[in-house]
């Protein structure tokens, strides 16, 4: 048996053409999901990378291994303590280790662990290449790793293949020689000159005036990636170059799809893309990035093309990234480890039946403390902290009428604000009970003086605030950080 995971860095399904995307930045990626089945409904459980590869590859939520940020205590894979054994847990009960115990050599292409300090990624892996610039590869220094590996491995029937692409993620990269397929292409019609003025108003990392996080800097290195939004051709050049991304790594793929095809693998080969998130484009003002607990960032794509299976059918059903190896220890015919949170899905894959949940619960705390409801139309937003965005505590959403999420609901209908709250408690009441820790992450981030990317900024970013005609914010800003902002003046 072979299988080929590829996991595409910061790549949302709404910009693929087999989601429905009207340019076309995917046809190699189109390809495999015609042969196989498309889940629509698919969500990392944690938000934004090293939360939601920690979360895949342990088979847990953040709250149950620990990592749910990028710094701080809550950045690293909680320790077993006192019942450790001769090897920790991850040995066996890793995602990759499930491909292991089924006699295949697991190999890793990726900067990852190296990327975030993340070693527990690397568990499982028989082998590991790591592409070696921290996660600012692109496609023409992965892809040659690729292709060497497949020429030496091919012909073996017993491999699993995970391979880390990065060309969606900021900065975007896509080489000058590639030239931009896109530019004649119309720009997303909903976000129309209004829009866009609305948005440029916004406060907060990678707004429209802020796409540097929390400047507008700019460097020639990435000539793609502007510093800023001010005008319908700067929304061009910020869609276009994350397009770009996504047609330069899909035609990475291609070769890899080729090479196999010469190696007459390709027909019998497992296939599994999929992304660790998505990325905001002008979901709640915010662009180029992956900051929330929200639709545009934490919806991530999954085609699973299984040779035998079902092909060219759609699952609409609710899932978690998690749910992937439950999922595939069931169709290998293995027992899924038992600290894994996730449910299979086999069924969909070999019968088309519905397996999908009632509703997810989604959490981001490396730039913002959200916790976010998904459950039938509607996505239900909770903020602990707004990483300075001044969003509100509570914002609702129908994602069948508003998908990028520009018409807040939540005062209109408290009803279900209501009902969203009480299956957030039922989730948290359930996490809390299946754990042997007392603490929930979240909390650790905030008690911790607030997540990772907006720690220490507060005073600067005030400042730049009132340089660019905005301080009328940086009073509310202060209000709700006092102690942020006392604490980063007097150190």
């Amino acid at each position: 048996m072979r299988v080929l995971l590829l996991d595409l860095d910061s790549t949302r399904p709404d910009h693929l053409g087999c989601y429905g995307y009207g340019r076309n930045t995917s046809p190699n990626i189109d390809r495999i999901a015609a042969e196989g089945v498309r889940f629509d409904n698919y969500y990392t459980s944690d938000a934004p990378c090293f939360p939601s590869r920690t979360a895949m590859m342990t088979g847990q939520f953040g709250i149950h291994n620990g990592v749910v940020g990028h710094g701080g205590t809550a950045a690293d894979v909680r320790h077993e303590g006192a019942g450790r054994q001769f090897r920790d847990r991850l040995a066996s009960e890793s995602f990759p280790a499930l491909f292991r115990q089924a006699g295949m050599k697991t190999s890793l292409i990726s900067p990852f662990g190296e990327r975030h300090s993340a070693w527990t990624f690397y568990a499982g892996f028989n082998e590991i290449h790591n592409t070696g610039q921290g996660g600012m590869e692109s496609g023409e220094t992965v892809t040659p790793v690729v292709l060497d590996w497949i020429e030496r491995n091919a012909e073996r029937d017993d491999w699993m293949l995970y391979v880390n692409y990065w060309d969606p993620h900021t900065p975007y990269r896509a080489p000058a020689s590639f030239g931009n397929p896109f530019e004649n292409e119309p720009l997303p019609a909903w976000i129309t000159e209004d829009v866009l003025e609305g948005h440029m108003r916004k406060v907060g990392p990678h707004s429209a005036s802020e796409i540097n996080m929390y400047d507008s800097e700019t460097t020639p290195k990435y000539p793609r990636h502007p510093g800023e939004i001010r005008s319908m051709d700067g929304l061009r050049t910020m869609i276009d170059g994350y397009d770009c991304g996504i047609r330069f790594m899909d035609e990475n793929i291609g070769a890899i799809f080729d090479l196999l095809e010469r190696k007459g693998v390709m027909e019998e080969l497992v296939i599994i893309i999929t992304a660790d998130h998505g990325e905001n484009m002008g979901e709640l003002g915010i662009y180029g990035e992956h900051g929330t607990a929200d639709q545009g960032t934490c919806r991530i794509p999954m085609i699973i093309r299984w040779p035998g299976l079902q092909q060219g059918t759609v699952d609409r059903g609710l899932h978690y990234h998690l749910d992937l190896p439950p999922t595939v220890a069931e169709l290998l015919g293995r027992v899924p480890a038992p600290s894994w949170d996730g449910n299979s899905y086999a069924s969909v894959l070999k019968t088309g039946e519905e397996s999908g949940r009632d509703y997810l619960v989604v959490s981001q705390c490396a730039h913002v403390c959200q916790r976010s409801v998904r459950f039938g139309d509607w996505l239900y937003i909770r903020t602990y902290h707004d990483g300075y965005h001044l969003f509100d505590k509570e914002m609702l959403y129908n994602l069948a009428e508003d998908p990028h999420e520009q018409h807040n609901v939540a005062k209109d209908r408290p009803d279900l604000c209501r009902e969203a709250v009480y299956l957030l408690n039922e989730w948290h009441d359930d996490m809390m009970s299946t754990m042997p820790h007392d603490v929930d992450p979240l909390w650790t981030v905030i008690k911790e003086g607030g997540p990772y990317h907006a720690k220490g900024f507060l005073p600067q970013y005030a400042e730049r605030l009132r340089q660019t005609g905005r301080g009328d914010a940086v009073e509310e800003l202060i209000r709700r950080h006092p102690r942020e902002m006392e604490r980063q003046l007097n150190s």
